[in-house]
């Protein structure tokens, strides 16, 4: 496998629904053709949310999100896990210093301490890695 990198839900979620999709979300989905993606202990909870919301607004039937959960659980993207004090302290700072949510912070931390690019279509986490020194994922990486 290829180069690692970090990739957060505002991609997975472009993948899901006809009116995210994007020329970006589809270069970073073509990758893990090679590469593998990394994603923090809380990515699971928020497709499943997001997934869920969308069942309840009629955006997508309970057979579409289990054909969509299966295809995204068929892709090389590991799931790191993280400690509870851990994400409390280095994680909330680096959320309160960037000003972003825990949440994309979490993504954030993954990528600077794994030393990998991030692929996101978040405006305020493409803002943060910059601020950070983190590259965006463009594909092309080797």
């Amino acid at each position: 496998m290829g180069v690692k990198f970090v990739i957060d839900n505002s991609i997975v979620m472009a993948w899901c629904f006809s009116d995210e999709a994007s020329k970006y979300a589809d270069i970073v989905l073509d990758s893990l053709e090679r590469h593998e993606a990394l994603v923090p202990a809380i990515w699971p909870l928020e497709v499943g949310n997001v997934i869920l919301a969308a069942e309840h607004r009629k955006r997508l039937t309970e057979s579409d999100s289990i054909r969509f959960l299966n295809l995204i659980n068929d892709l090389p993207i590991t799931v790191q896990q993280e400690t509870p004090d851990r994400m409390l302290r280095e994680i909330f700072a680096l959320a309160r210093k960037c000003y972003i949510s825990s949440y994309d912070a979490s993504y954030l931390d993954l990528a600077m301490r794994n030393g990998v690019p991030i692929a996101t279509q978040d405006t305020g986490l493409k803002k943060a890695a910059k601020r950070c020194h983190v590259p965006l994922f463009n594909g092309q990486q080797r």
